[in-house]
């Protein structure tokens, strides 16, 4: 860190962050981005529907993301942040923040952007943490089209688990739903999933079946095998509040089709929090959007916080002006 205060800090550098800081260094701000280096989608073999940047792996995304806002000045740094804090204003003038890293040492900001993602936890099965974001997968739009036409299973946990079989049925005519610990399907569901040809089996998963670092199956705990390459399950998305949280943001459940998938934190349209001057992006506040939506969230975040600056700049230079 070459300053100790400056317009912006952004906690997490990922694509909403980064996004942000290019946005804001374009603008001419001082921008600090403090990235843990744990970016969400790590597992993953490549980046997809991101216009200009299809298939790139998600490390080289990162890395051409920081040679940009670099180079027009933006600081990156690695670390954790462990809190933060508001300080106290003068007059026209926001006091802003003091930033809390893990080892003590501490950064003030005018303004605070968090973009710090979500933690996908995974239904409790043995295998599947070691398969994820490779055979094990939860969102066809990132990874249909790469296991299109292969043996897909399907792992019932909740209600949206017969919306996934009949979605990812557009990538594949083999798909089977297994129940597991989720609700049995209703009989217009049985109806719907019979229709598109969805297999269905009884009994709860207990393992997953790999042959050279492949997944080959599903393995029931009646030691059943149903071979499978591909199994769809619903991770729980939680948004990585803490530093939100230490300013006194609560973080709420997301409701889907019946289900809580996950937690976010709350923002306006433009990713205002209720803590006047903290703003947040990305996943941390909108559990389903891809990277290239997270990107375009910090973009616009970004903007609505330079606006911000702006007026507060105006504020003061007026105030100025009129004592002297």
């Amino acid at each position: 860190m070459k300053q100790q205060r400056y317009d912006v800090v952004i906690v997490g550098g990922g694509a909403a962050g980064l996004s942000g800081a290019l946005t804001l260094a374009r603008a001419r701000r001082s921008v600090l981005v403090i990235d843990a280096g744990e970016p969400r989608n790590a597992p993953a073999s490549h980046v997809h529907n991101y216009l200009g940047r299809e298939s790139t792996p998600p490390g080289e995304l990162l890395a051409i993301g920081r040679g940009e806002v670099a180079g027009y000045g933006g600081e990156i740094v690695e670390g954790r942040v462990a809190s933060a804090e508001r300080l106290p204003g003068e007059g026209e003038k926001e006091g802003g923040f003091r930033v809390v890293l893990e080892g003590g040492s501490t950064v003030e900001a005018r303004r605070l952007l968090v973009t710090t993602g979500l933690v996908d936890e995974l239904p409790p099965v043995p295998g599947l943490a070691e398969r994820w974001g490779r055979e094990v997968l939860h969102c066809p739009y990132c990874h249909g089209r790469e296991v299109a036409d292969r043996p897909i299973g399907v792992l019932s946990t909740g209600p949206l688990a017969v919306h996934q079989a009949l979605m990812w049925r557009q990538w594949s005519d083999d798909v089977t739903l297994f129940r597991h610990t989720g609700p049995e399907p209703t009989d217009e569901e049985y109806e719907q999933l019979a229709a598109r040809g969805v297999a269905v089996v009884d009994g709860e998963v207990s393992g997953l079946e790999v042959t050279d670092d492949r997944f080959t199956g599903v393995r029931l705990a009646g030691g059943r095998v149903i071979p499978r390459e591909a199994l769809v399950i619903q991770a729980r998305f939680t948004a990585r509040s803490a530093v939100l949280e230490s300013l006194g943001l609560i973080p709420v459940a997301q409701e889907m089709g019946g289900e809580v998938i996950g937690t976010y934190i709350p923002t306006d349209p433009v990713g205002a929090t209720e803590v006047p001057g903290v703003w947040a992006a990305g996943n941390v506040t909108r559990l389903t959007e891809q990277v290239i939506g997270a990107a375009a969230a910090g973009l616009m975040t970004a903007g609505a916080i330079n606006g911000d600056l702006i007026a507060e700049d105006t504020r003061t230079a007026v105030e100025a002006r009129r004592r002297g």
